[in-house]
């Protein structure tokens, strides 16, 4: 079973850990008067959107984390070029983000509007559900 949305939390009795994140749109709480928190799935699918879009030195003192997307999207669109984008998504995601147990990741390249439209497709740990997140990578100027 997939969870496309991954808006609900792990209410599991079995889990030991709740990830939590700031919520990066800096809404309110109404209650704590506090900034939002984000947890577990929807936590993970955050974190994997940021990664993929972080390049190599945008992140203080740690220009390890990123990828070089960015640049291969300049390039031209090919069968090799979508299988080297979907590695490089794969490599990200295995040395960056230790909550995901990655399952899949699919690039599709779209001819008409010279993008690619990628699938990762990944476990959260302490949860059953499978997460699929869904992005669509074109070039900026």
């Amino acid at each position: 079973m997939s969870r496309y949305d991954a808006t609900q939390t792990n209410e599991s009795t079995r889990s030991s850990k709740i990830f939590k994140d700031l919520n990066l749109d800096f809404q309110q709480n109404t209650a704590t008067k506090d900034i939002q928190k984000i947890t577990d799935a929807e936590s993970v699918k955050r974190s994997v959107r940021n990664l993929i879009n972080t390049n190599h030195y945008e992140k203080p003192f740690r220009p390890e984390v990123g990828s070089n997307l960015r640049g291969m999207l300049f390039e031209n669109i090919t069968p090799q070029m979508s299988h080297a984008i979907s590695k490089e998504i794969d490599l990200l995601i295995r040395n960056f983000e230790r909550r995901a147990r990655l399952v899949q990741v699919s690039t599709i390249p779209q001819f008409d509007r010279n993008a690619y439209a990628a699938t990762i497709s990944f476990y959260v740990q302490n949860s059953p559900d499978r997460i699929i997140v869904e992005s669509f990578l074109e070039r900026l100027r």
